[in-house]
């Protein structure tokens, strides 16, 4: 089974630069979207064979996520019961026999950290959601989690330790969630691997340079590491600022 997640940020951008090429290449059977952009009725993908299930935010032109799946889960919600962060689209969660699947575009803490306080709270709550959900069958959720856990995962730690994405906070949230349960699939697979990143800013020509960062994951239980096949990281495709991930489950 492949999964595959990609902020694409701003999905009708994104069409606009090779989507539906790209996402028949990577022929997923289930593939996850982050940072949409988008309101209902905005946009419509012809996706034979793909269920499609979309969450999109109160404020337009902001945030959003989406889920195209081959298999029609036995349930979908959305949000994470929390009042005060299901207002903008940020998580979708489908109910399968064996597991969840959780896609998620975690709050940015924003130049100046103006939002780390809220991230806090939402780490806080995400965590207990997905605890929650790994107390009845096991968790697979992906993402744009906008963090760089480790100096490996970006290529100038030194000069970004107090930017939003790798301050010590956000990085010690990441570290708990790994000692509850949970595992970082390329981490399993690449523990050492360097110079492989998700996101590349917009400025500096930072792409062309491959100064990025890695803040785009799969986590997942970790009783279903007996399943893990790969996973992998497609540089290759562009069209966003972000590139797709991969999950190979057997």
């Amino acid at each position: 089974m492949k999964l595959i997640s990609w902020n694409v940020n701003g999905l009708r951008a994104c069409v606009g630069k090779n989507f539906m090429e790209d996402f028949e290449k990577l022929d997923a059977d289930i593939f996850c979207l982050q940072e949409t952009k988008l309101q209902a009725g905005q946009i419509a993908l012809d996706l034979p064979g793909y269920h499609q299930y979309w969450n999109y935010a109160e404020k337009k032109g902001y945030s959003g996520t989406a889920v195209f799946t081959r298999t029609e889960p036995l349930s979908v919600s959305y949000g994470i019961g929390v009042e005060e962060h299901d207002h903008e689209g940020r998580v979708i969660t489908l109910e399968y026999e064996d597991f969840y699947l959780v896609t998620v575009y975690t709050p940015n803490s924003q130049d100046g950290l103006a939002r780390l306080d809220y991230r806090m709270k939402w780490e806080d709550d995400f965590l207990h959601y997905i605890q929650t959900l790994d107390e009845k069958k096991p968790v697979i959720y992906c993402g744009d989690l906008n963090v760089a856990h480790k100096e490996i995962d970006l290529k100038n730690p030194k000069t970004n330790q107090k930017n939003a994405g790798f301050t010590d906070e956000e990085r010690g949230k990441m570290t708990h969630v790994l000692e509850s349960g949970f595992v970082d699939t390329f981490r399993y697979f690449y523990p050492d691997q360097e110079d492989i990143y998700s996101w590349w800013s917009y400025r500096f020509r930072a792409r062309e340079k491959n100064a990025g960062w890695r803040i785009d994951y799969f986590i997942v239980s970790e009783r279903l590491t007996g399943r893990l096949e790969d996973a992998g990281i497609h540089t290759e495709i562009f069209g966003s600022d972000h590139c797709p991930i991969e999950l190979l489950l057997k």
